[in-house]
């Protein structure tokens, strides 16, 4: 979505986000009541949201170290530079169990991939699948010792300069 395309969002659009990305299960009538508007006008602003394709999914978090999704792998994958490469590997990167994040980039590599698993077996399962992907010629892979930050969370991530930015409509 370009510039041009995006839908105008204002401060409430922002706090209803803000508010629904926090807590998805929100009841729509304590929304209201916190942003001092009728249920209904919560209603339509969430309907607009939605269309927009603003909010995109309503889901649960869940928590990967509770499943024992312990280890968390970042592979940088090069690739052969062939028409259409960047879509055919890319979906076939997507695919592998365990990833829940890949990057097309620009500069020194061509893909960067990120992907959690329980166990070295499961890692190692999974870095074989990467290079057995046709046009793959070379990976490098980082193990994370320690989360730090992990908030999948848009709004709550944005600065102020940012969200002024989506109010405005301006880049």
């Amino acid at each position: 979505m370009d510039h041009n395309d995006r839908p105008a969002i204002d401060e409430t659009d922002v706090a209803i986000l803000e508010r629904v990305e926090r807590d998805a299960d929100v009841n729509l009538a304590d929304l209201a009541a916190e942003l001092d508007l009728s249920k209904s006008a919560v209603h339509y602003r969430l309907n607009k949201l939605k269309d927009a394709d603003v909010i995109a999914s309503v889901s649960a978090d869940v928590d990967p170290l509770a499943l024992g999704l312990d280890m968390v792998v970042i592979t940088e994958v090069s690739v052969a530079h062939e028409s259409g490469y960047a879509d055919d590997i890319g979906q076939a990167l997507t695919e592998i169990d365990g990833v829940f994040q890949v990057y097309y980039t620009m500069g020194d590599v061509d893909f960067i991939v990120h992907s959690r698993v329980q166990d070295r077996d499961q890692m190692n399962d999974l870095i074989d699948e990467i290079v057995t992907i046709d046009g793959v010629n070379e990976t490098s892979s980082t193990f994370v010792m320690k989360e730090l930050q992990t908030n999948p969370k848009t709004v709550a991530n944005m600065s102020d300069t940012m969200i002024e930015t989506v109010i405005d409509g301006t880049e």
